[in-house]
């Protein structure tokens, strides 16, 4: 291999790089969401992976049963963190036109 073709490989990782920053800060500002039990719980994640905010309807607190409570709170909240990981791998193929990346394996997880 030259060395013209390596430093032009060179050049190319080091853009792709600097696009998969950007993008993974733009990510960060996205944000996605989910409900549980016909929208009577609401979570809300940021492309970083954190959870925003948490939304109850009244009509599902019920202290007898708390346990329902608690499910649909994880079930929102984890469908909600796995469409921001699913958003975030959607933006990180635009970049590399789908290829796995040797390397670059842990870039498209934010959390």
């Amino acid at each position: 291999m030259s060395k013209k073709m390596l430093g032009d490989i060179m050049r190319q990782a080091q853009k792709l790089q600097t696009e998969m920053a950007k993008m993974q800060e733009e990510a960060k500002k996205k944000t996605v969401e989910a409900t549980a039990g016909g929208g009577m719980v609401t979570a809300v994640a940021s492309g970083a992976g954190d959870i925003i905010s948490i939304k109850i309807e009244k009509d599902v607190v019920n202290p007898d049963d708390v346990e329902m409570l608690q499910d649909l709170i994880l079930a929102a909240v984890n469908e909600a963190l796995r469409r921001a990981q699913e958003m975030v791998n959607s933006e990180m193929s635009k970049l590399t036109g789908g290829l796995q990346l040797p390397g670059l394996g842990g870039l498209g997880k934010l959390f």
